[in-house]
């Protein structure tokens, strides 16, 4: 059974249709990739399955674990294991980096039934996995994002997805601002949470993310819809030719 499923899903923003009819499976622990041109859908995609406000949905279906993914509110969404990692992160004035995991964290096992962790526990494990990405004491005692640098904004959001262990990891344009030693960085973050238990969906413009995050299926996006599908071999196809061929014959 995939862990998520999309069926002809049509979404629209402010009135525009978007999505034209998305069809999508991911098994769990499978790594999908998804590449297109700017105003292909990508983004709204990625919106769409983390709850956004804003992005209505038209048609169709996402079952995700089992569960009617639409019929859930953002932060239900969360709680069931959905991640979403921005292109654009966000600055939380006020909030310490902190302060932020632990919160989440405390909210996930809330909602399991569980009691909070251990302060010390916390500590200890969210130094280890910090460590590990770069991410030093001082940017964690830093509101999340205020002052950050590109490569330092998405070290802390794989922090974030390795703190929450989520079920589903959609990275939307990652890469996006990174250069090449912070991208290796972040990639080896992703990579270090592959697991049987845990899927991705991966979002991006260019081929040298996927040199470091090999999918399993990359897909092409272009007019709302997904023109192809392939294995990773897909990715060298797109960098050489683009994708005006797509855009064509989607048109």
């Amino acid at each position: 059974m995939a862990l998520i499923e999309i069926k002809n899903l049509h979404a629209e923003v402010g009135g525009k249709p978007i999505l034209k009819g998305i069809d999508l499976s991911i098994e769990s622990g499978e790594v999908h990739a998804i590449m297109g041109p700017n105003g292909s859908g990508k983004s709204t995609l990625s919106y769409v399955l983390a709850g956004r406000e804003g992005y209505e949905v038209t048609e169709g279906s996402v079952t995700f674990d089992g569960a009617d993914l639409l019929e859930m509110d953002a932060d239900e969404r969360a709680v069931a294991g959905i991640f979403l990692a921005f292109q654009y992160p966000v600055e939380l004035p006020g909030v310490t980096g902190m302060t932020f995991l632990k919160e989440a964290v405390n909210a996930r096992r809330k909602a399991a039934g569980e009691g909070e962790i251990d302060a010390m526990q916390f500590l200890k494990m969210v130094r280890a996995k910090a460590k590990a990405l770069g991410v030093t004491d001082e940017m964690l005692k830093r509101a999340v994002n205020v002052g950050f640098s590109g490569g330092e904004k998405k070290r802390n959001e794989i922090l974030q997805m390795s703190v929450l262990e989520p079920k589903l990891c959609v990275l939307d344009e990652t890469d996006s601002g990174l250069d090449i030693d912070a991208l290796k960085v972040v990639s080896e973050g992703v990579n270090a949470l592959r697991s049987q238990g845990r899927s991705m969906l991966v979002i991006t413009h260019y081929q040298r993310l996927l040199e470091h995050i090999r999918p399993d299926r990359i897909h092409v996006l272009a007019q709302g819809k997904i023109q192809k599908t392939g294995g990773p071999e897909l990715a060298h196809e797109l960098e050489a030719s683009g994708y005006a061929d797509f855009a064509e014959a989607a048109a």
